[in-house]
């Protein structure tokens, strides 16, 4: 292990210490438990066996069969860029594909099944965005990783890129009552991502992960000053436990009745499409 992959895993595990005891100092649920429901699941499950498993696949197999057909990564097309602005441009891109990917979740309902998981904790803090589909995961560490690879950037790229995407996936979900101003209209945080996982308008809005200036710009963005979060989850019966959670993903769609009259093109045609489309 290389002294900048030891220098990012303990970037990790540091702010995860951190956030959980600001989150004890400074909640902005003060009811809200260390060892909410789901937590075990969350830790030892999605963040650790999940993600090491889905880390093995996703390197040893998915981008190293990609980089193999047309050996991309030796021509180092980006190598001789500084480091900084490799991780700088890595960043931006990817943070501008998930926000669009993630709004894409909420508006298809076969998206939805692989994002749904990831909405479904009752209670929001440090842990619990790590709470996503292994099909999500794979998809989308997989498009955040394989152009550092094929395009030939530095190897320090991806722990780098890795630890910035932990750190601030831990902080936008964190039960921390923050208030950074003007500054939210650039950088995500907790003040804005909470209300996505809230039960109600905010939760068809706030796309964003690092830079918020995305929902700023695409008219998604939703950061109300009179009104606080509450009432996580879906509206729909969800899993409790891993396992359940993941093969629920692949439940067959379910057809709805209605008169002939009201049938319309492109429009739900299931029950089931209703927990993305009110969200």
């Amino acid at each position: 292990m290389s002294t900048v992959e030891r220098l990012s895993l303990a970037a990790i595990g540091a702010s995860a210490v951190l956030l959980a005891l600001l989150e004890r100092i400074l909640p902005y649920t003060k009811d809200q438990t260390f060892f909410r429901e789901g937590f075990f699941d969350d830790f030892a499950l999605y963040t650790i066996a999940q993600n090491y498993a889905l880390s093995i696949v996703i390197f040893s197999i998915v981008i190293a069969r990609l980089d193999a057909i047309g050996d991309f990564s030796r021509l180092h097309l980006l190598a001789h860029w500084p480091l900084w602005l490799q991780v700088s441009v890595f960043v931006v891109t990817h943070d501008f594909y998930i926000y669009w990917m993630h709004r894409w979740q909420h508006r298809n309902r076969f998206m939805w099944r692989l994002h749904e998981a990831h909405h479904s904790p009752t209670s929001v803090d440090w842990l619990s965005g790590s709470r996503s589909h292994c099909v999500e995961i794979l998809i989308n560490q997989t498009v955040e990783f394989a152009p550092i690879v094929l395009l030939g950037a530095s190897p320090d790229v991806i722990p780098l890129k890795g630890a910035i995407s932990a750190v601030w996936g831990m902080y936008i979900h964190s039960n921390l009552n923050v208030h950074t101003g003007r500054l939210q209209w650039v950088i995500n945080g907790p003040e804005m991502h909470r209300w996505h996982h809230a039960m109600g308008k905010g939760m068809r809005s706030n796309f964003a992960t690092k830079l918020a200036v995305w929902d700023w710009m695409f008219g998604t963005a939703y950061l109300p000053s009179d009104q606080r979060a509450k009432d996580y989850g879906v509206r729909t019966w969800f899993p409790k436990h891993y396992v359940s959670q993941t093969l629920y993903a692949f439940r067959p769609f379910h057809r709805a009745a209605r008169p002939a009259s009201v049938m319309a093109p492109n429009l739900a045609l299931d029950s089931d499409t209703a927990s993305a489309g009110d969200i």
